[in-house]
C-alpha cells in the first residue's frame, strides 16, 4: 500500500511496523520518536459531515509529536 507514495515523495522516509493491539496505543508509543504522526479520518458515511474513530480521536490527545488528520472515503 505504500509503495505508490514512497514513488511519489521519495525523500520522505516511512517506517512501517506490523503489530498487535491498541491501534492507538502504538501510535502513541511511536509518537515519542515521530517528527509526524499521521491519521485519517473518514469523509463519508451514513451521517452527514466529516467523522473520526476512536484512534483518530485518541492520538491526538496523547501523542507526543504533532498529529495530522487525513481525510479518506
Amino acid at each position: 500500500m505504500l509503495r505508490p507514495w514512497r514513488a511519489k515523495f521519495p525523500g520522505v522516509e516511512v517506517s512501517e511496523q506490523a503489530v498487535v493491539g491498541s491501534p492507538a496505543g502504538h501510535l502513541v508509543d511511536a509518537s515519542a520518536h515521530a517528527a509526524l504522526v499521521v491519521v485519517g479520518r473518514f469523509t463519508h458515511g451514513p451521517r452527514p459531515g466529516p467523522r473520526i474513530g476512536p484512534v483518530t480521536h485518541s492520538v491526538p490527545h496523547h501523542s507526543t509529536a504533532p498529529v495530522a488528520m487525513t481525510a479518506h472515503s
